[in-house]
Formats: structure tokens, sequence, C-alpha cells
């Protein structure tokens, strides 16, 4: 499921709904990646206060990655039936904010991504096995 709706240009990972994943993906060579740490969908105001209590941690093959602050960019989200995020159906701007990473492409083989964020009781740790697949010739 990792490679489902992937632009050309970047890898996307999902974060989840909260609590604890462990997913393993496949990345095409070559590909930068990014993925959230912590994030949320709002309006301004529920962005603010989200960001306010944010914090996260990220570890690619056991070193640290410092994640970048987005505290509110308006968004275009395309909200589809049972959307469980805002409840919205249809098009409509929003406000998103997080904690995100963005990694440029990574060598070829496995690697391990971990990610740990937390914004007052809504936390989330997803471990990723990533298998970046190898150059073509």
């Amino acid at each position: 499921m990792c490679g489902r709706n992937q632009p050309p240009d970047v890898w996307f990972l999902a974060g989840t709904n909260g609590g604890r994943a462990v997913r393993a993906c496949e990345i095409p060579n070559g590909r930068p990646i990014a993925v959230p740490v912590i994030n949320s969908v709002g309006d301004a105001q529920s962005c603010a206060a989200f960001m306010g209590s944010a914090q996260g941690t990220v570890a690619l093959d056991g070193k640290p990655v410092k994640p970048e602050t987005y505290a509110g960019d308006s968004i275009m989200v395309e909200g589809v039936q049972g959307n469980r995020v805002t409840g919205e159906e249809g098009r409509f701007t929003a406000t998103g904010c997080g904690l995100w990473v963005q990694l440029p492409s990574l060598a070829p083989g496995a690697h391990s991504l971990k990610i740990h964020g937390q914004s007052d009781d809504f936390s989330v740790d997803v471990d990723y096995v990533l298998t970046v697949a190898t150059a073509l010739a």
C-alpha cells in the first residue's frame, strides 16, 4: 500500500490516526522521502493549540533526524466519504500543521525509520522498515 497515489518527485510515507504501527515499504531508488512526525488539519485556532505542545523524535538507521515545524499553512483538502480527519466531504480549504521530516533519497538496501510524535494526549509511534530498490543499470 505504500506505493498508492505517489507523485513522481517525492515519496510520501503515511502517519497514523494515533497509536502504534509497524510498516514495511518498498521505495524506488532516487526518490526523496517526506513523512509526518505528528500533524493535524483544522482551522488556524485548532492548529495553534495543537502546535503548542507538539514534539517528536525521528531516527533513520539509528541516527537522529531533526523534524521541521509547519505552524499552520493553508491547504486544499479532498475529503472522501467517511473522512475521519475532519468529517467533511468534497474539496475545501483548511489549515495544516505539524512536524515533518524530509529525507534525501536513500542508498539502495534496507533502512530503519523510527518516528515518535506527541501533542497533548494524541501520540504516534511508527516503525518503518524501508527497502530502497537497486538502481537500474
